[in-house]
């Protein structure tokens, strides 16, 4: 009772403060966004030197110290499949110093993987920073030219087509199995320890297919080596705007786009994340990024926090689903 008494008390007084308090309050905060960066910016990336995730980085990092005129430290904490670094970054101080890129594979651990984070309700969004396909592709003498002609060869020997891929839990692997749900197919899943293995295994003849990224397959389509049967994006990609979408080609409402994005620890300050992502949007807009990605398969895309974060949930949740109707498991 006394304790029951003692907080309406201090509601009271609270509600009793004259305005002017209040404002204060509020000026300080914007104040501290406004003087933000005050010391060096870490960026954690939990993959190695020379991945994607620390291309990104590296592009957005030296675009955003020139802008604040103040150091930004890409930092590679690799290890676990990500799980290292990011697991740092969750425990990191959230005011602002401390960010990590990710991408689509973040929300993918936690469908085959015990984690020591929440991968949405540990990180507050800041902005996506790049989309790119993936892509379904042949050895020449695979009799299936499209998604289309592929589906009736999966459906008359079920688990009897093999696609490889660059590993058990990965990226690709999700792609395969959602195209196999999407088709209604069952296809057999060849993982290799890495992408280059993979696809070594398709030009050689010894799986039939492969779903990987665009960068990994483009030479190869180029020079004849594999056949592109489609690309996971809602669009053909302009570097190969001969090759249709899968969707187009044979399996409606398929897509499936990597994406990276940039996360803070949960609780960074909301006018702080609203300057990064108003500086990370503007960086994505200069025709350097563009030039950067294209060689990746990909192409710069800001998106805001709030959108960006129910994206987070919404992947999050797809990829639970699908392991599970699909039995993935982590290696």
């Amino acid at each position: 009772m006394l304790r029951s008494i003692a907080l309406t008390g201090l509601a009271a007084a609270l509600a009793l403060l004259p305005p002017a308090a209040c404002a204060q309050r509020r000026a300080a905060g914007a104040e501290g966004a406004q003087a933000y960066p005050a010391r060096p910016i870490r960026i954690i990336v939990a993959f190695p030197p020379g991945s994607s995730n620390d291309m990104l980085a590296r592009l957005v990092g030296g675009k955003l110290a020139e802008r604040y005129d103040s150091p930004v430290v890409v930092d590679n904490r690799a290890g676990a499949n990500g799980i290292i670094g990011t697991d740092l970054a969750a425990r990191a101080t959230p005011d602002g110093y401390t960010l990590l890129v990710v991408s689509t594979s973040h929300t993918m651990n936690a469908a085959v993987r015990t984690l020591p984070y929440d991968p949405v309700k540990s990180f507050t969004a800041v902005s996506m920073l790049a989309t790119g396909p993936n892509m379904l592709a042949a050895h020449p003498a695979f009799p299936a030219s499209s998604v289309k002609e592929l589906i009736p060869l999966a459906k008359a020997k079920p688990g009897g087509i093999g696609y490889a891929t660059s590993g058990t839990g990965g990226i690709n692997h999700f792609g395969g199995e959602l195209l196999a749900r999407i088709a209604g197919i069952r296809l057999l899943h060849v993982p290799f320890k890495g992408g280059a293995p993979s696809l070594t295994a398709v030009v050689g003849g010894q799986v039939p297919l492969i779903v990987g990224t665009l960068p990994l397959c483009l030479p190869q389509v180029r020079a004849g080596r594999i056949r592109a049967l489609g690309v996971g994006s809602s669009r053909r990609s302009a570097l190969l705007p001969n090759v249709p979408t899968i969707a187009e080609s044979g399996a409606p409402g398929y897509e499936f786009n990597v994406w990276w994005g940039m996360l803070a620890p949960a609780g960074t300050p909301p006018g702080i994340v609203a300057k990064l992502a108003g500086d990370v949007g503007a960086i994505l807009g200069l025709p350097e990024a563009t030039q950067r990605l294209a060689p990746e398969g990909a192409e710069p895309k800001s998106v805001p926090p709030g959108e960006f974060s129910r994206i987070l949930a919404s992947d999050t949740a797809k990829w639970v689903r699908i392991a599970r109707e699909a039995n993935i498991r982590a290696e």
